[in-house]
């Protein structure tokens, strides 16, 4: 028997061994293929080529067939990703945005040099010191906007169809991963939290404290929005929690050394506070880690919707001249087992990604005994929110137009009313309507862009003519229905609209003492921590 063990065990490593080979073989003769393929469009090809551009486009072509986080980043790439992990860099205290072929400033930190210079969120960048803004030198121009602590750089922007010139200093930038904490009554504190960087759980236990200080004895912990970051800082926040050395998340790779069992390491600084944790349907990766665990383990509930279902953990490797690749390396699992992954990437077929069945996921149970299930997200115990959003929906929020129109209200309205009592009313709303009504063209669902591509072929080949009031009859068809549709979703857009707005007038800040007053999620999470007993009941599944 023990011969046969041998025989199996050997059997087993030879044919990994082979797998192994093979695989590296085909590995080595796909790189030949197109070492040799490359060499030869260059050297004979009648145009001239560009070696750096093809790279690019072939890496992108061959990372698109994988999943939307296994990504390449060329040297100014990498500076990006250690800043955004170190939360801290030099600049002038604003983040810009390429859109409609405008490099706009998108947002501006209060009391940094861009807003004490006068700069407005809206503007158009023109010019950085003498170099005239392209799509081409994007990537200059953005390094240019950073720069060196102390120096200054002068910026020509557009404003309302006027050009005005600043000096702008450059400063240390710390990128606050507690954007806003205040107490929200004498007992009930309220964190945001808007990032996992390197300062995230040191930020969090000190807005923590300062609120303990002030008598809280519940929390409201916002990870709304929260695209992530890094694990570590995710075990380390959970850790304030729950006890020293439990499990908050296991990782399952292709390669054993990075299959890892995450437990707290340290003592927690409050193992009995109730607390709420908000989530919605932007919450992903490292929030949904720290909301799954803290609903696996009972100590918390959870409210909102239904996050976004990112069961998956990226490492950076190093590439050659100072590139890296960030790629997709393993499966997180939450300590029920769970893993929350929502899109299937190993089955795509084309551009379409299937969803795992809803019919086929598998039920787990919590601490108390809870049933919550894997492949979809983190399901809220309370759920609120707008449900499903509708494509016209959609379409209008990756567009520009709710940031274009807030910048119009803007320089229409001198000023608006307190954070506190500011509300987007009925007719914000319809004229906001008319605004979309307006510039119709400028969000597209996708039967829109079918259709608008089927009457630039019929023009083409000159079919036109007689079907062109059967054509506009059909698209002013769809412009009711999409109307309809962004009428459907009148809460969920109102509160994006309304956020712009504040933000213009009274910064991020503001956006959030707004949201207390007037949040539907935080007013429904102070009151199940008003009533606890129901609170308990929660946690009990009763």
């Amino acid at each position: 028997m023990k011969k046969i063990g041998i025989a199996l065990l050997l059997l087993g490593s030879s044919y990994f061994f082979v797998a192994f080979k093979t695989d590296y073989f085909e590995v080595a003769k796909q790189i030949e293929i197109f070492t040799t393929l490359f060499k030869e469009i260059n050297m004979y090809y009648i145009d001239d080529t560009n070696p750096a551009e093809l790279t690019e486009k072939a890496i992108e072509s061959m990372l698109n067939e994988l999943d939307p986080y296994t990504k390449f980043y060329d040297e100014q790439g990498v500076e990006d990703v250690k800043m955004n992990a170190a939360g801290e860099y030099s600049g002038i205290g604003a983040t810009t945005k390429y859109m409609q072929k405008r490099l706009v400033l998108y947002e501006l930190y209060k009391d940094f040099p861009a807003e004490k210079a006068g700069l407005k969120v809206g503007d158009e960048i023109i010019y950085v010191n003498d170099l005239k803004v392209t799509e081409e030198n994007i990537n200059e121009i953005a390094a240019l906007l950073r720069g060196s602590e102390g120096t200054s750089v002068n910026l020509t922007v557009l404003r309302q169809k006027k050009q005005y010139k600043f000096s702008v200093d450059r400063t240390k930038i710390e990128v606050e991963p507690v954007p806003h904490y205040q107490m929200i009554d004498d007992k009930i504190g309220y964190i945001s939290f808007d990032k996992f960087n390197s300062k995230a759980s040191a930020s969090v236990k000190k807005a923590f404290e300062d609120l303990k200080s002030q008598g809280m004895e519940k929390l409201i912990f916002d990870l709304r929005d929260n695209p992530g970051g890094l694990l570590n800082e995710a075990v380390d926040i959970t850790n304030f929690f729950i006890p020293k050395n439990e499990v908050v998340v296991k990782t399952e790779a292709k390669m054993q050394k990075w299959s890892e069992t995450y437990k707290t390491n340290n003592e927690p600084i409050d193992l009995e506070i109730p607390i709420v944790v908000l989530i919605d349907k932007n919450s992903a990766s490292a929030a949904e880690i720290v909301a799954g665990s803290l609903q696996d383990l009972d100590r918390a509930v959870i409210l909102g919707e239904r996050s976004f279902g990112k069961g998956l953990v990226q490492r950076y490797r190093n590439l050659s001249y100072g590139t890296k690749l960030k790629i997709t390396i393993s499966k997180y699992y939450t300590p029920s087992g769970r893993n929350i992954q929502e899109l299937d990437y190993s089955h795509r077929t084309k551009n379409e990604i299937p969803k795992f069945s809803k019919e086929n996921r598998n039920a787990f149970k919590t601490k108390n005994g809870r049933v919550v299930y894997d492949g979809g997200g983190i399901e809220p115990d309370i759920k609120i929110g707008d449900g499903e959003t509708t494509h016209a929906a959609k379409a209008l929020f990756s567009s520009d137009l709710i940031f274009d129109y807030a910048t119009e209200y803007y320089y229409a309205h001198p000023g608006i009313d307190s954070p506190e009592k500011f509300t987007f009313k009925e007719q914000d709303f319809q004229s906001f309507l008319g605004y979309l009504k307006k510039h119709s063209d400028a969000y597209r669902t996708r039967s829109e862009e079918i259709f608008n591509a089927g009457m630039e072929a019929a023009t083409e080949e000159k079919y036109n003519s007689s079907i062109t009031m059967e054509y506009k009859g059909l698209m002013q068809k769809m412009e009711e229905a999409k109307m309809k549709e962004i009428s459907e979703n009148k809460d969920e857009i109102s509160r994006q609209v309304s956020d712009e707005i504040i933000n213009r007038y009274y910064y991020k800040k503001g956006v959030y003492e707004n949201h207390i007053y007037h949040s539907e999620y935080i007013l429904k999470a102070a009151e199940i921590l008003r009533d606890q007993d129901r609170y308990r009941q929660i946690l009990q599944g009763r």
